[in-house]
């Protein structure tokens, strides 16, 4: 009877211990619900490590909604043929098997961060320009912000990623943030969520050349507040030799058709979320709270899942 006692004390520690592992640095009180919203089928890979460590370690869900259709990449997908069976580079063949491919290559990307839903907006991805009034003209930006709404009210989310629209960057990656958060400020503000622009940078407090897209005060950023962060390069696993920049190039890799992707793999090391003076400012402690959870909250071994299959 005593060693029966024995081996119940010790298989109740080792239990309590998982748990713990579980639980350290879990600080939230409930499970966080986040919107991306992105141009194209693989901007994804931006947020791949923070969606990550959301989904599967603090039991949060994460959906995305992309506008346009990806048909544009057909310059970049010589190396696809060869994975395809298909000339994707020449243009009317890539504009015709591109959106369908891209979609797939998206969802097995997502596969791996734990991606909840897809939001397919399938505007037409018609050129590379640093131009945010093409895609504004071209798109049914009033649909797009109708669906958004719709979808912003029904899911409630706790936060809300953008893509920075600052002026290097695609038109489209301009127009996708700036029609979210014009459908974001036409919400009553109590069912506001909090939404920030995302970008990657080398180092942790990193400065960037960005404050507003010129000609959208919307896109303001908050002024004197520093962005949230979470370094890619931390450290777990046997001997410390594991880092979440496993999982951006994870990512990554799944958008074969798209050869120029692939040459950002190991690039940037800090996913910076920056808020938007459309924020109250109040209410960032919750994004803070947020963040400081997903920089501390470990890798565990998930009671849930059978390793030995």
């Amino acid at each position: 009877m005593r060693r029966i006692k024995g081996i119940f004390l010790i298989v109740s520690l080792l239990f309590l211990f998982g748990f713990a592992e579980r639980t350290q640095g879990q600080e939230l009180d409930y499970e966080p619900k986040v919107l991306l919203v992105t141009a194209h089928p693989d901007d994804d890979a931006l947020y791949a490590a923070t969606v990550f460590k959301t989904t599967h370690l603090l039991d949060g869900i994460v959906d995305l909604a992309i506008m346009t259709n990806g048909e544009g990449g057909y310059k970049y997908s010589t190396l696809g043929n060869y994975i395809y069976n298909r000339e994707l580079d020449r243009e009317e063949v890539g504009r015709d098997y591109l959106p369908s491919i891209r979609k797939r290559e998206l969802m097995a990307g997502g596969k791996i961060v734990g991606m909840r839903n897809y939001f397919f907006f399938d505007q037409v991805d018609d050129e590379y320009s640093k131009n945010i009034a093409s895609p504004l003209e071209k798109w049914d930006t009033d649909w797009i912000k109708q669906r958004l709404e719709k979808i912003l009210k029904e899911e409630q989310y706790d936060f809300v990623f953008t893509m920075m629209p600052s002026k290097e960057t695609h038109g489209h990656h301009k127009a996708s943030a700036i029609l979210a958060l014009q459908t974001i400020q036409e919400l009553p503000e109590e069912e506001r969520p909090l939404v920030f622009a995302t970008t990657i940078v080398d180092s942790l407090g990193e400065k960037i050349d960005y404050s507003q897209l010129k000609g959208y005060p919307i896109s303001k950023l908050m002024e004197g507040q520093q962005p949230m962060e979470f370094d890619r390069r931390q450290k777990f696993g046997f001997d410390n030799r594991l880092d979440y920049k496993i999982i951006g190039n994870w990512v990554i890799a799944e958008h074969k058709s798209q050869g120029t992707m692939q040459l950002l793999m190991g690039r940037g090391n800090v996913e910076q979320y920056w808020p938007y003076a459309l924020n109250d400012r109040e209410d960032l402690m919750k994004a803070k709270e947020f963040f400081e959870a997903v920089n501390e909250v470990p890798i565990y071994r998930n009671p849930n899942i059978d390793f030995r299959n």
